[in-house]
């Protein structure tokens, strides 16, 4: 079955940046749509940003403009480059993967099959 293991978290300032890895194995890179949520303690797991099954990418608003995401098939690898980081960025970042992503459910969690363990990011 799919794998997938993050990489990258740390702790920043505001106004800081930051790329996450997300390693994918038992599946290409390029067939599965992938998304990143984060989860702060006491809050449910937010839609980040994602891979559609149609190739295009999406965001939540709060993001739009200060993440990108980008995917290097040769290392089976999708990134999420994050620039001017916020407080409220902080969080523990998931990547996961599912077999059909459109833009009615990339942001929900129960559309995706494979969860990684996720990498700890602090913005203060």
């Amino acid at each position: 079955h799919v794998q997938l293991v993050e990489s990258g978290g740390g702790s920043v300032q505001a106004g800081g940046s930051l790329t996450l890895s997300c390693v994918v194995s038992g599946e290409s890179v390029n067939r599965y749509c992938i998304g990143w949520f984060r989860q702060v303690p006491g809050k449910e797991r937010e839609g980040v940003a994602g891979v559609l099954s149609d190739g295009s990418l999406r965001y939540i608003d709060s993001v739009r403009g200060r993440f990108t995401l980008s995917r290097d098939s040769a290392k089976n690898t999708l990134y999420l480059q994050m620039n001017s980081l916020k407080p409220e960025d902080t969080g523990m970042y998931y990547c996961a993967s599912a077999a059909w992503l459109t833009g009615g459910n990339w942001y929900r969690s129960g559309a995706y099959n494979y969860w990684g363990q996720g990498t700890q990011v602090t913005v203060s």
